[in-house]
């Protein structure tokens, strides 16, 4: 897995010239890029996520086209249109932005459902249809999704099936006071962006991509992973738990993780490391947890500390159906 690990270290020291003090943040990106996976990312305005996404299309080369979601934005400003050509007598189709290896889609939840939706099988089969026709999406195809968790007015919010089409959420946060210095000295003069170079290939990537699924997960980790899972679901604070493509999702993000440390095998620290970003969007916490400002990450990190770690003891312990079995 040394390839995978040099490759990571690459691309991300080379997004750390832009991105100041997210480094957990751009590893998670990478490791869902690796996954072929999708990312949300959950901020207020102004902490880079767009810069983000553009850093690491950058770095690798890939293509990259930003959609900015608006409520009169239509399904066919995303996929693309077929228009009628007068000189060959056919229709022809125009792609949309949708066709890129990296998709922003800026402010996902300003946009209507029946938009939102036009993603949907983008982000599942990697293909699009118009007018009966299916196209195929570069590989590797990854969106990156933006919204604003504050503002809710003019706002649509994603609808469960759709949010459980995301492998991972993140939230950047603000900088520290000293990495908000080192952003005013290095965009003193010009954007760090702008001089960003490819420090990795795609051909490179689409090879490690398939590297990953290689790397060794034990059962017993297996079934750490499942009793996480299951535990969402009986959770007395959570109306309905993550899915089992949720511990899909978990499962190989892990083994990403774990490659891009130069490892050949899963350890129950990737688990819990990537438990929040993958689990908490696909949970509804009841209302009355909501009432009592209840959050999906505390909800997360009291079932990690009562699900017991593969050869280790809790004080509480669920069995395989995840329900909880005393202390």
């Amino acid at each position: 897995m040394d390839s995978v690990k040099a490759f990571a270290d690459r691309v991300i020291s080379n997004v750390d010239q832009v991105i100041v003090g997210k480094r957990q943040a751009v590893e998670l990106v990478l490791a869902a890029l690796l996954c072929r996976g999708h990312v949300l990312l959950e901020d207020v305005p102004g902490t880079g996520k767009t810069v983000l996404a553009r850093s690491i299309a950058r770095s690798i080369g890939c293509s990259f086209k930003r959609i900015q979601f608006t409520p009169d934005l239509l399904p066919s400003d995303v996929t693309g249109v077929s228009i009628f050509n007068q000189r060959s007598r056919e229709f022809e189709f125009r792609p949309g932005p949708v066709f890129a290896q990296i998709v922003l889609a800026d402010e996902i939840n300003r946009a209507t459902p029946r938009t939102q939706s036009a993603l949907l099988e983008a982000m599942e089969e990697r293909q699009i249809t118009v007018d009966g026709e299916t196209y195929a999406l570069p590989s590797p195809f990854i969106v990156l999704a933006t919204q604003n968790p504050i503002e809710y007015e003019g706002t649509f919010p994603l609808p469960e099936a759709q949010l459980d089409r995301f492998l991972l959420r993140l939230h950047l946060g603000y900088p520290e006071r000293l990495e908000e210095i080192a952003i005013l000295k290095r965009q003193r003069q010009a954007h760090p962006l702008d001089a960003l170079q490819p420090v990795a290939g795609i051909e490179e990537l689409l090879q490690l991509q398939r590297t990953i699924t290689e790397v060794y997960v034990d059962d017993l980790i297996e079934e750490y992973i499942v009793a996480l899972v299951s535990a969402t679901r009986h959770h007395e604070d959570v109306y309905l738990g993550a899915s089992a493509r949720g511990s899909l999702a978990l499962y190989r993000t892990a083994q990403a993780r774990a490659a891009m440390r130069g490892h050949d095998f899963v350890t129950p620290d990737d688990i819990k490391a990537l438990a929040g970003a993958v689990l908490g969007h696909r949970m509804i916490i009841n209302p009355a947890a909501r009432i009592r400002n209840v959050t999906a990450g505390a909800i997360i990190d009291e079932i990690l500390g009562a699900v017991a770690v593969p050869g280790a003891r809790a004080g509480r312990r669920f069995d395989r159906a995840g329900a909880a079995v005393g202390r």
